[in-house]
């Protein structure tokens, strides 16, 4: 493996932490060797299962809310056996009714098909972003930090929700370090940048990339559900203007002499990079040589194999070229990532029984939900579809959940882009929109509070976060399920 080179700066030779550097080529090789994006079917009967095989999933989310809140110490240093744990319990009973070798097929499916092109993504897009350096004298007033929350919201549909997550959060965390009420400015960050902000484009949250890929136009969302988070955001921008003008209020003045300092941006070879993840997305959708692999029963199609070592090289690039200092000033760790991989891969194994009983429909333990979006004369209740792809969306991962749905409404593209336009309308917003109620509806969520935590901002707890985004949220849902200028949302 070659080694990372030396950088000259004013002179003086700095060179790269041999921990930094061994921590990137081993993650980078870890992920490389696993191959990607299968679609191949596990074979697991989901009829055949009950209400007890989704209990592991549960007691994992149980887990990620409550261990931090009762035992931070122990949960900070073996949150990933107790993931690992959690996926062992959910496997087991697969094992024992559908036997060991569908069991390793299921798994392979959800690591290789579902898991690690969403962690490259994730990971490509960290380092990256992480070497982005936002610098000079920012305060966080309520105009600066509204500035920077709507920028990031922007963004997110060009960049990516965990693109502009990263790029801002440090740049807003340092503003408003020195403020005694803090924590609700990264609550509607997560909010509007990490979630509501990617919805009008594939790029921009990764459900509306699994519906790219499965033949949803890619400008679809830009045209039809706009005017939706138009609304959306701009009430949200609002709420935050009020609460932070209110917050601000009863802060003491700023202090520090001295001239301001003007903002700099730096590191700026990596916008070229997230330029380049973004054209490797665009072409891996677009490229279909008719190229596959099967690894034990899961396809490996050659397009997501190639996109994703482009992925790794572009995150190895930003290491190479971007100076030490850039990301020392960003507090840039690896335990953000770290952490999201790790309790992600637990979430995708362990949710492995809920997805194969909701697949079965109306002979699975879930047959109630497809009742629940479906009129009595076949017609999907777009309403539904919103709030319970919403809802699952934000205590399961909301790509698979809007897969769920897509094929739950038919998995039509042509269809649901036509007659049944306000169904994929409602699906798509409904998982975009309400990944923001939980810190696991969407992984920058975890990434974002991760940071902030470490940079010193006393983020709310699980439930404490779920509470105050709800009563943020869910009357502004309400709002969109009956506005008028939302007629795509109607019960039938």
């Amino acid at each position: 493996m070659p080694s990372v080179r030396s950088k000259r700066r004013g002179g003086s030779l700095r060179h790269r932490q041999p921990g930094t550097r061994r921590a990137v080529w081993l993650i980078a090789l870890n992920l490389a060797l696993l191959p990607q994006d299968a679609l191949a079917a596990t074979g697991l009967d989901g009829a055949a299962m009950r209400w007890p095989y989704a209990l592991p999933f549960a007691g994992l989310l149980l887990s990620i809310a409550l261990g931090p809140l009762l035992l931070p110490k122990f949960w900070h240093h073996h949150y990933g056996k107790i993931a690992a744990a959690w996926s062992a319990l959910a496997l087991a009973p697969i094992a024992w009714q559908a036997g060991v070798v569908a069991m390793l097929a299921a798994l392979v499916h959800a690591m290789l098909a579902e898991y690690f092109s969403f962690i490259v993504l994730l990971f490509a897009l960290y380092v990256v972003a992480g070497g982005i350096l936002v610098s000079g004298d920012l305060k966080g007033t309520p105009w600066t930090n509204t500035c920077i929350i709507a920028l990031g919201t922007l963004m997110a549909s060009i960049v990516g929700t965990t693109g502009a997550a990263m790029i801002l959060i440090r740049p807003l965390i340092r503003a408003n370090l020195a403020r005694r009420h803090n924590a609700h400015v990264v609550i509607f960050f997560i909010i509007l940048v990490a979630n509501v902000g990617g919805a009008l484009s594939p790029l921009g949250d990764p459900p509306l990339f699994v519906g790219f890929l499965h033949g949803v136009d890619f400008f679809w969302t830009t045209r039809h559900i706009w005017l939706q988070t138009a609304i959306v955001a701009g009430l949200l921008l609002a709420i935050f203007v009020v609460v932070d003008v209110w917050r601000f209020h009863k802060e003491p003045p700023f202090s520090g002499a001295g001239p301001a300092q003007p903002v700099r941006i730096r590191g700026l070879v990596n916008l070229l990079l997230i330029a380049a993840i973004v054209a490797s997305l665009l072409v891996s959708a677009m490229w279909r040589p008719g190229i596959a692999f099967d690894v034990f029963g899961t396809k490996l199609e050659l397009e997501s194999i190639v996109r994703n070592l482009v992925l790794l090289v572009i995150a190895a690039l930003s290491v190479w070229l971007t100076p030490d200092e850039h990301r020392q000033a960003n507090g840039f760790t690896w335990e953000p990532i770290r952490e999201v991989a790790k309790l992600f891969a637990g979430i995708f194994v362990a949710i492995i029984p809920v997805i194969a009983m909701l697949d079965a429909g109306q002979h699975g333990a879930f047959a109630w939900l497809l009742s629940a979006v479906t009129a009595p004369d076949g017609t999907p209740r777009e309403v539904a579809y919103f709030w319970f792809t919403g809802l699952m969306s934000a205590f399961l991962d909301n790509a698979p959940t809007y897969l769920l749905f897509f094929e739950l409404a038919g998995g039509d593209p042509h269809l649901l882009m036509g007659e049944l336009a306000g169904t994929l309308a409602s699906i798509s917003m409904g998982a975009v929109y309400m990944g923001a109620l939980t810190y696991i509806g969407n992984a920058p969520n975890f990434m974002v509070t991760s940071i902030a935590n470490e940079s010193g901002i006393a983020m709310p707890s699980f439930f404490g976060y779920l509470l105050r985004a709800g009563a943020v949220l869910i009357p502004l849902f309400l709002l969109l399920t009956l506005l008028p200028v939302a007629p795509i949302l109607h019960w039938h």
